[in-house]
């Protein structure tokens, strides 16, 4: 054959076309670097007009290409999708009928990624699957643009990761929501004069300048009172104990327009030198009760006055919080913490 021959790369794969036919076979004209012999098992019956190529191409998913521009990558409909030897994706199913496809073992390459999640796609919709729950790491982040050109959303996302889903059957989706609340903590701590512990907080909030209880957000798998301990010691030096939890507040559209979850303890102080985390507290100290409740923004502040009501009957007895009972439980047959008020015995 006399005419010239072209050739042209996309991620790893090697073709050539020729000029004096207006159509040329993939699995004919190219060769696949990189990728398993597996991956001829199955093959799309499917061509591609080589006229309609160039050297910035790869295969999508849904008849086009993904066209490389400045390392993102977006599909384009205008040109036919050529015969791709694919392979299934790495995938487990869960208990809801649904699949989580493997984030360890997802292909290197964007091309047999992009394959592999159309034939897997297919193949669960045949039977009958509904929640498609997708984890691409950090790593592979350049595999993100392509899923989502397939109709995958974002769920969340997390350091090191970003989760997204698609729902497949033709109906409301039934997947969770994305995580919508944040837990925040604070520690009503008194000692035997009657006086509390109290902070005033570095950013320029509403409470500024106001001496307030120490408060901060829990840590991923930390327990409540464990958290209020923490964040005391972490701000005043003060090592306490949990005694109760007395109250909480549920408030919405908050940081991230999240819902807040904040649960005030009662905590019981072990030692009373005060020494400050100079990054976040611009002061601390032990506060006389009359004192700390007299400040105008607690005469204003009507939930947060109501708040420091309860935990003044708590330490005066007059008033019974929850305690923290570590039980197990049948459903996931871990141990947890269970926050109850126990009746007084008789």
């Amino acid at each position: 054959m006399d005419a010239a021959v072209k050739g042209w790369h996309f991620s790893g794969i090697y073709c050539q076309s020729y000029s004096e036919k207006p159509r040329v076979s993939w699995r004919e004209s190219c060769s696949f670097q990189g990728l398993s012999r597996g991956l001829w098992r199955k093959t799309l019956p499917l061509e591609v007009n080589s006229s309609e190529l160039n050297s910035s191409s790869i295969p999508s998913l849904r008849g086009g290409y993904v066209l490389r521009r400045k390392g993102i990558q977006v599909l384009s409909p205008h040109i036919s999708s050529p015969s791709v030897p694919v392979e299934f994706l790495d995938a487990w199913e869960d208990e809801y009928d649904g699949v989580v496809i493997n984030p360890e073992n997802l292909p290197s390459s964007a091309n047999a990624f992009a394959s592999a999640l159309r034939a897997s796609m297919s193949n669960w919709e045949l039977k009958g699957k509904r929640g498609i729950w997708l984890k691409i790491l950090l790593e592979q982040a350049d595999l993100v643009p392509i899923a989502i050109q397939e109709g995958f959303n974002f769920h969340h996302a997390e350091p090191g990761y970003v989760m997204l889903t698609y729902w497949l059957p033709n109906e409301p989706c039934l997947l969770p929501a994305s995580p919508s609340h944040q837990i925040g903590i604070g520690g009503f701590v008194i000692n035997h004069k009657r006086e509390v512990l109290v902070v005033k907080e570095k950013c320029p909030c509403s409470c500024s300048g106001v001496w307030k209880l120490p408060t901060g957000y829990i840590n991923k798998s930390e327990e409540i009172f464990s958290g209020a301990v923490r964040e005391v010691k972490e701000e005043t030096g003060i090592d306490t104990i949990f005694l109760e939890m007395v109250a909480f507040r549920h408030a919405h559209l908050v940081a991230f327009e999240q819902s807040d979850l904040l649960f005030v303890c009662m905590l019981k102080p072990l030692t009373f030198e005060i020494t400050i985390d100079e990054k976040e507290i611009q002061a601390a100290k032990w506060m006389p009760l009359d004192e700390f409740v007299s400040q105008p923004f607690y005469k204003e502040d009507h939930m947060s006055r109501k708040v420091i009501d309860i935990c003044i009957s708590k330490y005066d007895n007059r008033y019974n919080g929850f305690i923290a009972h570590q039980m197990t439980s049948k459903l996931d047959r871990k141990l947890s913490y269970l926050y109850y008020n126990e009746p007084e015995k008789i």
